[in-house]
């Protein structure tokens, strides 16, 4: 019985590197890798070994005939990936078959002298990096975050109900305690330590720092309360503390609006319209668990653009929105393209994972079915302003077939991330990202990006594992041809200096604590584990009980 990969597939390759018949594709090598929605098994060339289900950090891979019936579609859609396409040979023995000529994207001397790496960020592209500088180079890595609490994205943007997601994050942690990391936690670059100090003190720095901002929509009415972007509500639901519990207000709305119809689009309307009791049994925020138990929220609509052959949102998402319990997908045919698109879409086009959804012209006069909880999908649909005066009453959209009025209470825009300028670092405003060639920052020797502010938002988890690799196979030839500068200052000083300019430091043994902290609530209260929420909170955690954490 074959494999299949399914929705939490984070696409870092894992699988691929296990798996004894080449089965799972693309593979990094080749040119499609990180432009694919998912990996997908070749089930005419899976030989049911089980490698890859073991190997995968996300819980992604099951045998077909295991899979659960929100999951049983993937069993098609891994097979579809390889229609038409030439499979890979199944031999008899697993061990013993053809491989390619070997490669070696990067060398290093026999006398490759120890580098001194700082790594600023710490969500997956970061730790991705430090990987492969801890597992394949002698290299010492100091791993910097502003906030006294590794993860990044991991942590604070995966939602809440997607606990197989973070499992990634647990991998790449093991890394915090590795015997060549230094973590320092609650160091900001640009406030506590300028960018020249932390160069001073490592022969390389590599910016992982992702996108923390977010685009606007330029509407009027986009600043009304009421309105707020999807980076405040994800912050929000996932205990950030720089989001304080107040910055969303659910107050008596019974519809939101969700400007977008991307990943983060959908796990914002999930979120908001799901089962609170559901959301219990995960890591969600105290505060977040409680505004939605006692929110009225029973719509929420999202607005695309375009039409459904154009949404932004993956395979995978759509599918398990339709599974959500006692929550309605639905899909507003208010203009006959939608329709049509819907109904003409070849399979394995976007349109066509529509084809199985409920149908509907909504009514915006009627206000929304108190009986039922519902997601609607309302395409070739443009927010044109945001209707008040004092608070969000509803969002006027404008369409080929007028304009319309959804009466809500909450607006979110969910149309992208964006990358804020680093103290220090070129800049470009266009993109949001810092200019670079391979990772290296133009006109900066020794100053390296990964991740987001390197390449833009987009790609998923799995994603910044290329990315990763290819700035770091540009630092470690930069130092092979001698071109970094040779610090003048020791690790041991820059731990120092740390400590003397920020108050909140976190090492190893305290981000431990920390985590034997939250465990704790969590299994206090029923949960996997219930987040502090305030630095205040993290770093007295991480003071407490510290000594029975490892070395940091």
């Amino acid at each position: 019985m074959t494999y299949a990969i399914t929705q939490t597939c984070c696409s870092d390759a894992t699988c691929v590197a296990v798996c004894p018949v080449n089965c799972i594709h693309p593979t990094p090598e080749e040119p499609d890798f990180g432009t694919t929605e998912m990996l997908y098994i070749d089930p005419k060339s899976c030989i049911d070994c089980g490698a890859c289900a073991d190997a995968c950090p996300v819980d992604a891979i099951f045998p077909v005939d295991r899979l659960t019936e929100p999951l049983k579609k993937y069993e098609a859609i891994n097979a579809a990936h390889y229609e038409g396409r030439e499979p890979a040979p199944v031999l008899a023995s697993p061990t013993f078959h053809p491989w390619g000529e070997p490669a070696f994207g990067r060398s290093l001397p026999s006398d490759f002298a120890p580098i001194r790496v700082a790594v600023v960020g710490t969500g997956p592209a970061g730790m991705y990096a430090a990987e492969d500088l801890l597992l394949h180079t002698n290299a010492e890595v100091t791993l910097i975050d502003r906030l006294p609490v590794a993860g990044g994205l991991v942590r604070y943007g995966v939602a809440p109900d997607h606990p197989a997601t973070k499992g990634a994050g647990d991998t790449l942690a093991r890394f915090h305690t590795h015997p060549r990391a230094t973590v320092r936690l609650g160091v900001e670059i640009g406030e506590d330590v300028t960018p020249e100090e932390l160069a001073a003190h490592h022969d390389a720095v590599v910016y992982a720092v992702g996108a923390p901002s977010d685009r606007r929509l330029g509407i009027p009415g986009e600043d009304l309360p009421g309105s707020l972007s999807a980076t405040s509500l994800v912050s929000w639901y996932n205990a950030h503390p720089e989001t304080a519990p107040e910055t969303v207000a659910l107050g008596t709305a019974e519809r939101a609006v969700v400007v977008g119809t991307g990943n983060v689009a959908l796990d914002v309307a999930r979120i908001l319209v799901s089962d609170p009791d559901t959301l219990a049994g995960t890591d969600i925020a105290d505060h977040a668990l409680a505004a939605l138990r006692g929110s009225r929220l029973r719509e929420v609509v999202l607005l695309g653009r375009r039409g459904p052959e154009d949404a932004s949102y993956t395979a995978s998402e759509i599918l398990a929105l339709g599974h959500v319990p006692g929550v309605d997908l639905v899909v507003d045919t208010h203009d006959p393209r939608i329709a049509q698109a819907i109904d003409t879409a070849a399979p394995g086009d976007k349109a066509a994972l529509l084809q199985d959804t409920a149908r509907e012209t909504v009514d915006w006069t009627r206000g929304p079915d108190t009986g039922r909880r519902r997601i609607v999908l309302r395409f070739h649909s443009a927010p044109a302003e945001a209707l008040g005066p004092d608070t969000v009453r509803a969002v006027r959209t404008g369409g080929p077939d007028g304009p319309a009025d959804i009466p809500a209470g909450l607006l979110v825009r969910a149309i992208g991330y964006r990358g804020v300028p680093l103290a220090g670092l070129p800049f470009d405003e266009t993109t949001g990202t810092v200019p670079h060639t391979a990772g290296r920052v133009d006109g900066m020797t020794g100053t390296y990006v990964v991740g987001w502010i390197k390449r833009g938002p987009s790609g998923g988890i799995g994603a910044n594992r290329s990315c990763a690799a290819e700035t770091v196979g540009s630092l470690l030839a930069d130092a092979v041809d001698g071109r970094l500068p040779k610090p003048t200052g020791s690790a041991r000083a820059f731990g120092r200096l740390a400590r003397s300019r920020s108050g909140r430091l976190v090492d190893a043994r305290g981000l431990a604590a920390i985590d034997r902290a939250e465990r704790a609530r969590g299994a206090a209260a029923g949960r996997p584990r219930v987040k502090l929420a305030t630095v205040p909170e993290l770093v007295a955690a991480a003071r407490r009980n510290r000594l029975r954490g490892p070395m940091g």
